[in-house]
């Protein structure tokens, strides 16, 4: 909705989602090896996503390359979430 009513604005509102990243925040996870290996098993690129690699989707949207892109919702996750879709 904030998409659309700002758009004739030439305001862009687009959502980065990522799925599991290697912060502190979830370092409870990558402390535990058990959970640690659910987690990864459960992403297609065995393993979690590093900060920087969520830095180039963030600099791409602001950026002038992203001027027509409004209202998408990008998923960031090494697969997991398509994986999680199909049963794989």
């Amino acid at each position: 909705v904030l998409a659309v009513e700002l758009a004739a604005d030439n305001i862009q509102v687009n959502v980065i989602a990522p799925g599991f990243v290697k912060t502190r925040f979830s370092q409870a996870i990558w402390d535990n090896p058990q959970l640690n290996e659910a987690v990864v098993r459960s992403i297609p690129q065995k393993r979690m996503a590093e900060v920087e690699e969520l830095a180039g989707l963030a600099l791409y949207l602001a950026s002038p390359a992203s001027s027509f892109m409004t209202g998408a919702t990008l998923v960031i996750d090494g697969g997991q979430l398509v994986s999680n879709a199909i049963g794989a």
